[in-house]
C-alpha cells in the first residue's frame, strides 16, 4: 500500500459526507477509537465506549429527496447522538432540517410501560462549512429555553440538545499553540487532504494525540478506497442537485397555478361587476371607458 507521503492523503476529504461516515463509522478498533476522540472533544465530556447503530452506508440513494449519511451513535448511559457532515448549505432550509432530526430522534425512543422522565438524551452534532448562526462562536449548543434563556425544563432533565459546529468561523491563520482541541480537528478536516504539506497537519501529526489517532484511521484507507469515497458522494450530490432541481420546477408550477387562480378570481369579480353595471342601466360604451377596457374585451369576460 503506497505511503501517507505518496499517494494516499491526496485522495483524503474528510468534508465529504461519505468519507466522514466512513473514517468514523466503520465496524473496526480504528474507526472507533477516532469516533470517540471526536465525540469527546465536541461534546466535551468523557467517551469511554459508543457504539454506532448504523455503520452501512447507503445503497441506494437515486430516489431519496435528502439522502441520510449520518451517523447514529449510542453511549454507554443510552444517550443517542445523531453525528452530521454538511459540505454545503442547500436550498432545502438547513437550521429547519437539523431541528427536525432532533424531533425524529428523540420522539424515536421506546416509552410503553415507562414515565416521560425515562427518556434519555437525544444529541444532534452537526458539522457544516458554511456561516448560519450571527455569532463568533465556532460551536453552539441550542434547547428549550424562551427569550430570556430560561430552561423550559430542569437544566438535568433538559435532554434535547442540538450542536452546530460551523468549520467556516475558524481562524486558519491561528498560531496552533494557540488552538483548542476543537480548533485543531476542525483544522485537520479543512486540510488533512494536504498532508505534511501543510506545516499545522505535520506538527499536529508529530505531537499532537488526538490528531494521531484521526490520522492512524485515516491511513488504513486505501487509496482506491478514497477514490470510491469520493465517486459516490459526487453521485449521490448530483442526485441531491436533480432532486432540488425538481422541487424547484414543481413549485415554479405552483406558483404558476396559484397566479392563473387569482387572475381567474379577477376577471370573476369584474364580470360580477359588469354584469352589475349592465342591470343598472348602464351602456357597454360607458362600462369600456371605465374599466379602461374594449367592448369586445368586456364581451370575452361575459362568455
Amino acid at each position: 500500500m503506497p505511503t501517507r507521503n505518496e499517494v494516499l492523503i491526496r485522495s483524503a476529504n474528510l468534508l465529504n459526507d461519505f468519507a466522514f461516515k466512513y473514517v468514523f463509522g466503520e465496524d473496526c478498533k480504528e474507526a472507533n477509537d477516532a469516533l470517540k476522540s471526536l465525540l469527546t472533544v465536541f461534546l466535551e465530556r468523557s467517551v469511554n465506549k459508543v457504539v454506532v447503530k448504523n455503520s452501512e452506508m447507503v445503497k441506494d440513494y437515486s430516489k431519496m429527496k435528502s439522502p441520510r449519511l449520518d451517523l447514529l451513535v449510542e453511549f454507554d448511559d443510552r444517550t443517542t447522538v445523531d453525528l452530521e457532515m454538511q459540505l454545503r448549505q442547500t436550498k432545502d432550509n438547513l437550521p429547519i432540517r437539523f431541528s427536525y432530526y432532533l424531533a425524529r430522534l428523540h420522539g424515536s425512543q421506546e416509552l410503553e410501560g415507562k414515565y416521560y422522565g425515562e427518556l434519555k438524551e437525544t444529541i444532534v452534532l452537526v458539522f457544516f462549512n458554511v456561516n448560519l448562526i450571527d455569532n463568533h462562536r465556532m460551536c453552539n449548543t441550542f434547547t428549550l429555553r424562551n427569550e430570556e434563556g430560561l430552561s423550559f425544563v430542569e437544566e438535568s432533565q433538559d435532554c434535547m440538545k442540538l450542536r452546530t459546529v460551523e468549520m467556516a468561523k475558524l481562524d486558519v491563520n491561528k498560531p496552533l499553540k494557540d488552538m483548542n482541541e476543537q480548533e485543531k480537528m476542525i483544522y485537520y478536516f479543512l486540510n488533512c487532504h494536504k498532508g505534511m504539506d501543510d506545516s499545522k497537519i505535520k506538527v499536529m501529526i508529530e505531537s499532537d494525540g488526538v490528531i494521531q489517532m484521526l490520522e492512524k484511521r485515516v491511513e488504513t484507507i486505501s487509496d482506491d478506497g478514497w477514490k470510491k469515497i469520493i465517486e459516490d458522494f459526487q453521485k449521490l450530490h448530483e442526485n441531491e442537485e436533480r432532486m432540488e432541481l425538481q422541487l424547484e420546477i414543481e413549485e415554479a408550477h405552483k406558483q404558476v397555478e396559484e397566479a392563473n387562480k387569482q387572475v381567474e378570481q379577477k376577471n370573476q369579480e369584474i364580470k360580477q361587476m359588469i354584469q352589475l353595471m349592465l342591470t343598472n342601466g348602464m351602456s357597454l360604451e360607458f362600462i369600456s371607458k371605465s374599466l379602461s377596457k374594449s367592448e369586445d374585451e368586456i364581451r370575452d369576460l361575459l362568455r
